[in-house]
């Protein structure tokens, strides 16, 4: 997609219920690379996988940074069960780069931190604006629509969710 704007007013076009995954890292000692490194790199082949599999359930994804210590992952999935589905498959790349998080941690003395939240909104419960922007967060993982055809206002726009 375009980074280009689109000027006035756009929403997002999904009516359906979607699942919202952030995952971040954060460096708690920049000396010990050997410690935050391979978790930093461990990110970006999983979603080039994701990426590369349309029945994935992955919508789209946008990284982030939140200071020089900390990196996350904004995430839009289809459903849980897709996003639970792709954690647990013992053929992708998600599982033996969790074991080796897992290592990691206990080697590394709290050198590095990990986090993620799962947020399952179902549909009618959710609603977007971008005024003047390229397409971005769900409406780039979905569609980009006119506000008009969800609703003026953000009340309205949940109501017809």
């Amino acid at each position: 997609m375009s980074d280009k704007p689109i000027e006035g007013r756009m929403t997002a076009a999904s009516g359906s219920g979607v699942v919202v995954f952030l995952i971040g890292m954060r460096i708690n000692d920049f000396t010990a690379v050997r410690s935050w490194w391979p978790v930093a790199r461990a990110m970006a082949p999983m979603i080039r996988e994701l990426k590369e599999d349309e029945n994935s359930g992955l919508l789209g994804v946008k990284t982030l940074l939140a200071g020089p210590r900390e990196t996350y992952l904004v995430q839009y999935w289809e459903s849980k069960e897709k996003l639970l589905a792709y954690a647990a498959a013992p053929d992708r790349s998600h599982r033996p780069a969790w074991a080796a998080f897992n290592h990691r941690l206990r080697e590394g003395r709290g050198k590095v931190g990990f986090w993620h939240e799962t947020y399952v909104v179902p549909a009618g419960s959710h609603e977007a604006v971008y005024v003047n922007m390229p397409p971005y967060g769900l409406a780039r993982a979905t569609e980009v629509v006119p506000v008009g055809r969800k609703g003026e206002r953000a009340g309205e726009r949940l109501r017809m969710a």
